[in-house]
């Protein structure tokens, strides 16, 4: 049962850590004054409830892509709640609209707080354990689905954008509060228990502590997960990191979690501590604040032992409380402006037009054409008879594992039937596993749509997965083949107008299928509009604009061993020589756009200067669209090993026909810098610096050297 807490506006104050005027730290110096060691302890989990002093505090919630209290995790326990689900993050990714990404997370926050205050519910909680800050340095991880791609200043924009949405731009609360996961390196499952991901400190700095970095110290975030891999040999959970740079130098002040069970996993899988009372000491010590785990006995065991202080233990929970202060929970209801959520009268947010349409939206800002021979796409409904639908995710929307559970579910063929519910085309759809049946429809029709790709729970028990392409939490990916490619080509050769749809959570190596067949689309799982979303897009009512967010590889053959994380072996399109089958900002659209005109500008030679860019764009096609413009960096004389590009900026853009926009950059000097292990520092090296504005990571369209150091 949920434990019922009385408005702390009745009490106005019986005590000072009730009052909203005093500063932060003073009432949370009263309130631990008021705690019994126990309740000190109990504390030290996720959810700092205290019923005695009528505090309500706010437990975790997952919500990658929508907020899950439900789903296949079954993270609605026994009462589960249907809520706006959003495509996976990877598929949010390959929107590069971080506008988007940020509205989606002002929703979700939305419904967070219905759910955990509108009195028919009054579950869940505030602390979401989103987003995932991770790269995708390796395309067989098998998590890919939840992060952003392989580029750190990609993933670090995106999401500092979510985290603006969660928290939302009220400057003294918040709606809800993001919990980054997972600090830090985490991109391999199989050994991810005891495994170390091993690399020097010009790649933290430079590389897989950028998003996090971005989010806390640019987007305010005050939460983070720890991971559950060694870096460099010591454990992320008790890693000096944590206040070493996080704390310390980003001024992370609130929450620092462990990962579920990651506490135990010290002693007994990565055997780095003896026992369970030093591993809790060691945990509290490094900064971590709440433990996903069974923890009581051990710290209260660490504490008899000497191990531990209480002191410590009041210093670690004071971040506990500053994210509940923040979240507006010890404070009146009448001072908080989210507190009447879901108690004003209005209904659910998730069965709101402005949720569902915010979906369809975000859905086909996420598509990717990855090719479109001969213009088969858009399909013109009005000169076609016949379209047959094949393949096991034709009238399936599957769900991951941190998905919640949907009020509603469009799947592809649902949303082919609807667009052409007007019309005289026949549908038909062979979504079984007669090969036979799928040939002859085929045969018969006018155009053939497939949709093949991977189960993102991968179709079997924890751990385990149905075929060597899938991958997800506990696994990765054994192949990047895509097995449904034998489907792919049986039914090519019955009808060469095959359109095939790839819904996956992350990339396969098709090279048969992109040097034969004529249409290609990808998108992600999940999304609750899936179907009417595909279908806008196949039918030119929406015109694809999404780009990948990570390099797809011919093969394996084209990637350095799994484990490796020193990225600079031919890791991610920053440092691959290898001519990738779709490199990283890929994408096509039904339209065509010209660059032209770069002019490059340094407004100083300090780091708080910036180098302005500006370039003109146009749409020359006969259709109206978005493009992703992207901008590179690349450095010409330098004295340390970087990048063969490095994304610097990007911005989305709709242009009509024939319309001409300028698109503008600031690139601060700042972030050209490299980390100088000698001085302890960013530091920025003069010489030339090579400007290109791309449409994707495989070369420049236009480029210019600006000189850094002095003025062009």
């Amino acid at each position: 049962m949920t434990e019922q807490f009385d408005d702390v506006s009745a009490c106005r104050f019986q005590f000072p850590f009730q009052d909203p005027d005093l500063p932060t730290e003073t009432r949370i110096d009263n309130l631990i004054s008021l705690l019994t060691l126990e309740e000190k302890v109990l504390c030290l989990s996720t959810n700092p409830s205290i019923a005695r002093l009528q505090i309500r505090g706010s437990g975790h919630v997952e919500g990658l892509h929508g907020l899950a209290l439900g789903g296949p995790g079954s993270w609605g326990k026994d009462y589960p709640i249907t809520t706006t689900t959003f495509p996976q993050a990877i598929g949010m990714g390959s929107t590069w609209d971080p506008d988007i990404v940020e509205k989606m997370a002002t929703a979700e926050a939305y419904e967070a707080r219905y759910a955990f205050q509108n009195s028919s519910y009054m579950r869940g909680g505030l602390v979401v354990r989103a987003p995932n800050a991770d790269l995708g340095r390796d395309p067989r991880w098998g998590r890919t689905e939840e992060c952003y791609g392989e580029d750190p200043y990609l993933n670090g924009t995106l999401a500092s954008a979510y985290v603006r949405g969660l928290q939302g731009q009220h400057p003294k609360y918040w709606c809800a509060a993001a919990l980054l996961k997972h600090f830090l390196a985490n991109s391999n499952e199989d050994e991810r228990e005891y495994s170390s991901s091993d690399f020097d400190e010009r790649l933290f700095h430079e590389y897989y502590a950028v998003p996090f970095r971005m989010a806390i110290t640019g987007a305010g975030s005050r939460a983070f997960m720890a991971a559950y891999n060694k870096y460099n040999g010591i454990p992320c959970t008790t890693h000096p990191v944590l206040k070493g740079i996080a704390v310390s130098q980003w001024k992370q002040d609130g929450i620092i979690c462990t990962d579920g069970g990651a506490f135990k996993l010290l002693v007994q899988k990565h055997n780095y501590y003896p026992n369970l009372y030093q591993a809790a000491a060691a945990c509290i010590r490094a900064g971590i604040t709440q433990f996903l785990d069974d923890f009581q006995e051990s710290v209260l065991g660490a504490l008899e032992r000497g191990l531990l202080s209480i002191s410590e233990i009041e210093s670690a929970i004071r971040g506990n409380f500053r994210v509940m202060i923040r979240l507006g929970l010890l404070d009146p209801k009448d001072r908080v402006p989210y507190a009447a959520i879901g108690d004003n009268g209005e209904g659910e947010p998730w069965l709101t037009e402005e949720h569902k349409s915010l979906v369809r939206h975000a859905t086909r800002e996420s598509i990717v054409l990855l090719k479109n021979a001969g213009g088969l796409l858009p399909l013109k409904a009005d000169s076609i008879k016949s379209i047959v639908m094949v393949g096991a995710l034709a009238d399936r929307v599957l769900l991951d594992w941190y998905s919640g559970s949907l009020p509603y579910a469009i799947t592809p063929i649902d949303g082919l039937r609807e667009r052409l519910a007007e019309t005289s085309v026949q549908i038909h759809a062979v979504t079984g596993n007669d090969t036979s049946e799928a040939v002859w429809r085929a045969r018969q029709a006018d155009i053939v749509i497939l949709c093949v790709g991977n189960h993102p729970t991968g179709d079997a028990g924890w751990a385990r997965v149905g075929r060597d392409s899938y991958g997800k939490e506990a696994v990765d990916r054994r192949s990047l083949e895509l097995e449904d490619e034998a489907l792919i080509k049986t039914v090519f050769a019955a009808n060469p107008n095959t359109i095939v749809v790839l819904i996956s959570s992350f990339p396969y190596a098709i090279e048969w299928t992109n040097d034969n067949i004529p249409a290609i689309l990808h998108m992600t799982h999940s999304s609750q509009e899936m179907g009417r979303a595909l279908a806008d897009v196949i039918f030119g009512d929406y015109n694809p604009g999404g780009r990948l967010v990570q390099s797809w590889p011919r093969s394996t053959a084209q990637l350095p061993p799994r484990l490796e994380y020193d990225i600079r072996c031919g890791h991610t399109y920053l440092y691959s020589e290898h001519e990738p089958l779709y490199p990283f900002g890929f994408g096509l659209s039904y339209t065509s756009f010209g660059y032209e005109n770069l002019r490059v500008s340094l407004t100083g030679a300090n780091a708080d200067d910036s180098i302005k860019v500006e370039v003109d764009v146009k749409n020359t096609g006969p259709r109206p669209g978005d493009d992703v413009v992207q901008l590179y960096v690349r450095h010409l004389e330098s004295a340390v090993v970087r990048p063969i590009r490095e994304l610097k900026g990007f911005r989305r853009i709709s242009l009509a026909v024939e319309e001409s926009r300028t698109v503008c950059f600031e690139v601060p000097i700042s972030q050209l810098a490299y980390w100088n292990v000698m001085d302890q520092r960013f530091s920025i090296e003069n010489g030339p610096l090579e400007i290109q504005i791309a449409r994707n990571a495989a070369g420049p369209e236009l480029k210019a050297t600006v000189m850094i150091g002095r003025r062009i």
